[in-house]
């Protein structure tokens, strides 16, 4: 790539691509309050809105006062810097094959949605509801996930929402043993990390939620809008370091995630146990 090449709008959008295509956790959060992010601590309002009372209505007579709403107001600050700055050398340039640049621009995408993936899943909230199964195998799993199920619809998730269920490898291999997991006529389009569903959750696999000391994975159940997430890709450059032949890119993520609706997730608190004995 020659430096006067480089376009930095098509880098960055090129570059926001490749992160659609790798997140898990960032993509099953709610994206559409980010608006305009101007840099580092940046705050995104979210408001919400109380339940509605429905009534008895009867015919010719005055229907109840109308009721006020309550409402609330979450910030979502933006607190997270994250930057790359990577250089190839001109040789390196010369002697390859063409793509070495978008190879390298995709692993400055797969890690920057590592980290964003890993801070999603390093989101607390003393209100979210938990359940804890510290000897986790092919059966218990299934009870854990149905109490789980069972968390969501007492707080009056519909039917109709989308709810995933994210787990690490170590839970996965639970499932396959289990022989529950179901395939969709929309697999391709749930996009990394999907393994199937089972019991109304679309289930999805990812590294980025790691163990605590004891060996514990703290796994989500969630709506699609239980978390907000907000995210710009800033200063997306190229540059040619003054003592070195070659290009260089650097850039800036920006970002921040916020659990807004605490009583439509659960945390699942799963330690991996031996199978038991055929």
């Amino acid at each position: 790539m020659a430096i006067q090449n480089f376009i930095p709008t098509l880098w960055s959008e090129t570059l926001y691509n490749e992160l659609e295509k790798d997140y898990v956790g960032v993509k099953l959060s709610n994206r559409e309050f980010e608006g305009e992010i101007r840099g580092e601590g940046d705050r995104v309002k979210i408001v919400g809105v109380g339940p509605v009372t429905v009534f008895d209505y009867t015919k010719n007579q005055d229907m109840p006062t109308a009721e006020v709403l309550s409402d609330s107001e979450r910030t979502l600050i933006i607190d997270q810097a994250k930057g790359f700055n990577f250089f190839l050398d001109s040789i390196d340039l010369a002697q390859s094959k063409k793509g070495l640049m978008q190879a390298a621009m995709k692993e400055a995408s797969n890690a920057l949605s590592d980290v964003a993936d890993r801070f999603i899943y390093s989101l607390e909230d003393e209100t979210v509801e938990e359940l804890t199964n510290t000897a986790v195998d092919s059966e218990s799993i299934l009870g854990t996930i149905s109490d789980a199920r069972r968390i969501l619809m007492e707080h009056n998730v519909p039917n109709s929402a989308r709810i995933s269920l994210e787990v690490p490898p170590a839970i996965e291999q639970k499932l396959v043993l289990a022989k529950v997991l179901r395939d969709t006529d929309n697999s391709a389009a749930l996009g990394r990390g999907y393994i199937g569903s089972f019991m109304g959750f679309d289930i999805y696999v990812t590294n980025n939620i790691r163990p605590d000391a004891n060996g514990v994975y703290r796994c989500f159940a969630r709506t699609g809008r239980a978390i907000a997430f907000a995210e710009q890709l800033s200063a997306v450059k190229a540059y040619e370091p003054e003592l070195r032949h070659g290009d260089a890119v650097k850039g800036l993520h920006l970002y921040g995630a916020k659990i807004v609706y605490p009583k439509e997730m659960v945390f699942l608190n799963l330690k991996p146990a031996a199978e038991p004995a055929a």
